[in-house]
């Protein structure tokens, strides 16, 4: 094997490797916060896999705001006039860890928002849900 050769599979294996790290990287969407995501090209179709997750809403033709409004993994799905995908990515709807602790109390999980002092957080239906599901199964 010559130089020239195991150069080129090197620059290979890496391009490989990067456009896997793109592809599987996805859009992390933190709960009860939104998220901008600029599009390269009007969108006339917007799809969320499971709107108890994540929500979207159009700002324009090009500009969608995604909520995370459920713990979870969807995907969001965007179509120009022709049907041809523009964004199809995985969604990751996750708990903000900084400025916060869990606490818990054998079944009971509370959650306390610290900025800078630690009281109780907002909590939406979807979250109460989720908590009260993990906790059935324990």
């Amino acid at each position: 094997m010559t130089l020239k050769t195991l150069s080129a599979g090197i620059l290979i294996a890496a391009a490989v490797a990067a456009g896997h790290a793109q592809a599987g990287a996805g859009i992390e969407v933190q709960m009860n916060q939104a998220k901008i995501v600029r599009l390269t090209k009007s969108a006339d179709t917007i799809i969320v896999g499971n709107p108890a997750i994540a929500d979207a809403s159009v700002q324009d033709a090009s500009t969608i705001v995604l909520t995370g409004k459920g713990f979870g993994v969807t995907n969001l799905v965007v179509l120009d006039i022709d049907g041809n995908p523009i964004v199809d990515e995985q969604i990751t709807v996750v708990r903000q860890t900084a400025s916060s602790v869990r606490i818990y109390r054998r079944a009971d999980i509370q959650t306390l928002s610290c900025t800078p002092y630690c009281e109780s957080s907002f909590k939406t239906d979807a979250e109460r849900t989720s908590e009260a599901e993990m906790n059935a199964s324990q």
